[in-house]
């Protein structure tokens, strides 16, 4: 087996055991107790995600890659927020700077005005990534695949955070006994970007962008919904087509197993057919986002007006 291979099983064992000796610590420090806008009905502990990001890191360090270690900072402001909830202005401000990074050592990046168009893209990336974990399992499942699928595809730095965040799956996938939270949510998203920043050219990061569709199809459409609609965006709520899907009646398993199906779909889609298939195989996706959204989900509502936090808990 090849080094990327053993870290990413010694990886998947590490990142389920320690989340297994740290479940009661978290229980007691970071409770995710339900509200109204939660998708959860019991106390469950978040802060998860900094295993698997800890334990990726260190991973890819061992081979002697960055990538995904220039992310950690966002998962340690991410847990500071977990344990008290930080105003929107120092997180953003976190994204940006870690956004900047990640453009600076880009090949993409190669003019001012383009640096910081793509740095605010990756800062975008970074927020949509962490307004879709809101389902037991539903990130880390789609995440787990478009990780395996950018590693095959030349980034083996990644092989580790495979490992890792499959270790935290069976913890995370439903009914739940730890989420990520924004620890995990906004560090992934972060390394999603720099998985795209870090392919040598337009053409190999544009298909990473189109692997990740079902994710942020979702919260880019329910993004420019809500801002059509006039509503306050910093506000929680439960208008994603995820989220109305289960109000629907579907189980955290079956909208979390869809939409992981349909990332390893284009994936495949990807690397065995290249682009007339992956943007065949998109458009359908669409297509089925479309039918979900007329046929199976609960009406998209402007969100009760009451304050809340800037994402979903779960």
């Amino acid at each position: 087996m090849a080094p990327a291979g053993v870290l990413a099983l010694a990886a998947a064992l590490l990142s389920w055991t320690l989340l297994g000796l740290l479940l009661p610590g978290l229980r007691r420090a970071l409770p995710d107790h339900p509200n109204a806008r939660s998708s959860h009905r019991r106390v469950t502990p978040r802060g998860g995600g900094v295993v698997f990001a800890l334990v990726g890191s260190a991973g890819a360090l061992l081979l002697g890659l960055r990538l995904p270690a220039l992310c950690l900072p966002l998962a340690l402001v991410g847990l500071l927020d977990d344990r008290r909830s930080l105003p929107p202005g120092p997180r953003l401000a976190a994204q940006l700077a870690t956004a900047l990074l990640l453009v600076g050592l880009s090949p993409l990046g190669q003019s001012p005005w383009l640096a910081l168009l793509l740095a605010l893209a990756a800062t975008a990336l970074i927020n949509l990534v962490n307004f879709m974990d809101g389902l037991d399992g539903l990130v880390a499942g789609c995440l787990v695949v478009w990780l395996a699928a950018a590693a095959w595809g030349g980034q083996p730095a990644l092989w580790p955070l495979v490992g890792a965040l499959l270790g935290f799956l069976p913890w995370n996938w439903s009914p739940a006994r730890v989420f990520m939270g924004d620890a995990g949510s906004t560090f992934l998203g972060a390394v999603l970007a720099s998985a795209v920043l870090a392919a040598p050219g337009w053409r190999e990061s544009l298909p990473l962008l189109l692997v990740a569709l079902p994710l942020l199809g979702d919260a880019g459409v329910c993004l420019l919904r809500r801002l059509r609609a006039g509503h306050r965006l910093w506000q929680a709520h439960r208008l994603h087509l995820y989220q109305r899907l289960q109000q629907a009646g579907w189980s955290h398993r079956r909208v979390a197993g869809l939409y992981s199906a349909a990332t390893a779909a284009l994936a495949l889609a990807w690397r065995l057919g290249g682009w007339p298939w992956l943007l065949a195989l998109a458009a359908a996706v669409l297509l089925l986002g479309a039918w979900l959204e007329r046929c199976v989900a609960v009406p998209f509502d402007p969100p009760p007006s009451v304050s809340a936090t800037l994402s979903p808990p779960g």
